[in-house]
């Protein structure tokens, strides 16, 4: 059965603030319903949203009227075919830290669950829109 804590998320917390930090990227993890940890990146230097439309269009051909949005819930299991570069690279070193210590014995075939804990990462929210920071020259 999925269980997250916050002990747990006390421990994978300076990894993934380090990795934020590497991108310069503005997020928080919080726990919600005990089973599933959540990072929510609000700001940062990356321009995820263009990325994101950018690589939908070269996968897919077109992009649907949901995927013109100013937040993302990203699919943690596509990264590589919803983001390119350094969008990409910064999501998937996020993935692997909020991973640390999880397994998954699940059999879909079954019906059958058994996770460590979930994740979910969102780049900006439904009310509050990413905002993309531009580099800070000579900083």
């Amino acid at each position: 059965m999925a269980f997250m804590s916050k002990e747990r998320k006390a421990e994978i917390a300076p990894a993934v603030k380090t990795i934020l930090n590497r991108y310069g990227l503005n997020g928080t993890l919080s726990v919600r319903d005990h089973s599933t940890l959540v990072l929510t990146i609000r700001s940062g230097e990356i321009d995820f949203i263009t990325n994101y439309r950018d690589a939908i269009m070269a996968d897919r051909g077109r992009i649907e009227p949901w995927q013109l949005t100013d937040h993302i819930e990203v699919n943690h299991y596509h990264v590589a075919r919803e983001f390119t570069g350094e969008a990409c690279e910064a999501i998937t070193a996020l993935v692997v830290a909020m991973n640390n210590g999880n397994w998954d014995k699940s059999d879909v075939m079954t019906d059958y669950f058994n996770v460590g804990w979930y994740i979910d990462v969102k780049i900006g929210t439904w009310n509050k829109a990413y905002e993309h920071e531009l580099a800070k020259v000579g900083a």
